[in-house]
């Protein structure tokens, strides 16, 4: 896997890797035509565009970056910047995320839009936890999310987190690369 710092000089935006496709494969899987998508973190708008034009799915993205949401702009996705779903209404059948996961020591993060979109905190898991404590106010009660999650980032833990938040986790994409197993979870909410 290359490493996603090595972009930090040529790109303000998180450009496609394994975790993105691994994403966009499992999502085009389970998305039907008349569901309603955010894809939160958006980043390029490489997920969101390939779900839209595979699922024909009506996607909404999100991204903190002004880059990011001038790139997947570019890239035909309806995005809106703001953090997470900060001031997102409505109730999505489906919310996508590939979030900063790599467990990054204070010391070393940089202040630069590469290490929002790389940098998961102490654990890798400081946006997953906020993303999942904020799930439930944009995810339909018979939705369901998608979140790419690393071994790196401990995923019992992931787990846990979704189920203080009144939700259920199954691994339904993988991909081991070196160092780590990429998984991306289907959450829903139980019943």
């Amino acid at each position: 896997m290359t490493d996603p710092r090595e972009q930090r000089d040529v790109e303000q935006v998180y450009q496609p890797a394994e975790d993105s496709h691994l994403l966009a494969t499992t999502a085009c899987e389970r998305i039907r035509a008349d569901d309603w998508v955010l894809d939160v973190g958006t980043g390029s708008g490489y997920v969101a565009s390939i779900v839209q034009e595979r699922t024909e799915a009506t996607v909404l993205g999100t991204d903190v970056n002004p880059h990011a949401c001038q790139q997947a702009h570019s890239h035909g996705v309806d995005v809106v910047r703001t953090d997470l779903i900060d001031g997102i209404c409505g109730s999505f059948d489906v919310v996508l995320c590939n979030p900063p996961y790599l467990p990054t020591d204070p010391d070393e993060e940089w202040d630069d839009w590469m290490e929002y979109a790389l940098s998961g905190g102490p654990t890798g898991r400081a946006v997953i936890n906020d993303f999942l404590d904020a799930l439930g106010s944009v995810l339909d009660p018979s939705g369901r999310a998608y979140l790419v999650a690393s071994t790196l980032s401990d995923l019992d833990a992931v787990a846990e987190r979704a189920d203080e938040n009144g939700c259920e986790t199954t691994v339904v994409g993988e991909e081991s690369v070196p160092f780590e197993t990429l998984v991306v979870l289907e959450i829903t909410t139980k019943h």
